[in-house]
């Protein structure tokens, strides 16, 4: 598997899509937190989802997430992903991205590379170990979940 990416722009300005689910049923919502690495012995993605999301159910419930990636001109697609919610409408056929099977799993066919990731663990944020500085984006919400997985297979276009 070869990934070429700068890990510190990766999710922060590039952006991602977290899909999970099957094609039956899945969300989707647009990432900026993550990080690529090794655990276990294994290539490894982490997530951060809060558990007000749809998406989070999903994270829950499946055993597989995608990581999409694409390129700049699909940056409107992202924000309507990352701002409206899969509980209310079909964000994916607003958006004009086309879902596709991935094996167990769902990624779209305007992605130029994707992630096939089989979660390994999760566990909610400890709120009284994150920073006094970070407090920010918990004053009205719960902590994110942190989801690690397996990077299984890396899809290139």
């Amino acid at each position: 598997m070869e990934f070429n990416i700068n890990p510190f722009t990766l999710f922060d300005r590039d952006w991602s899509l977290l899909t999970a689910g099957d094609m039956e049923r899945f969300n989707s919502m647009t990432i900026s937190w993550g990080s690529l690495g090794t655990l276990w012995g294994k290539p490894i993605a982490t997530v951060y989802v809060k558990p007000v999301r749809y998406t989070h159910d999903f994270m829950e419930e499946s055993e597989y997430f995608t990581l999409s990636f694409f390129e700049e001109k699909y940056r409107p697609a992202l924000v309507l992903m990352g701002s409206k919610s899969g509980r209310d409408m079909d964000k994916a056929a607003a958006s004009g991205l086309t879902p596709t099977p991935l094996q167990s799993a769902v990624t779209y066919a305007q992605a130029h590379t994707t992630l096939l990731c089989r979660k390994l663990y999760c566990q909610d944020l400890d709120i009284s170990s994150i920073p006094p500085e970070a407090m920010v984006h918990y004053r009205t919400e719960s902590p994110h979940t942190v989801y690690i997985g397996e990077v299984v297979d890396i899809i290139k276009k």
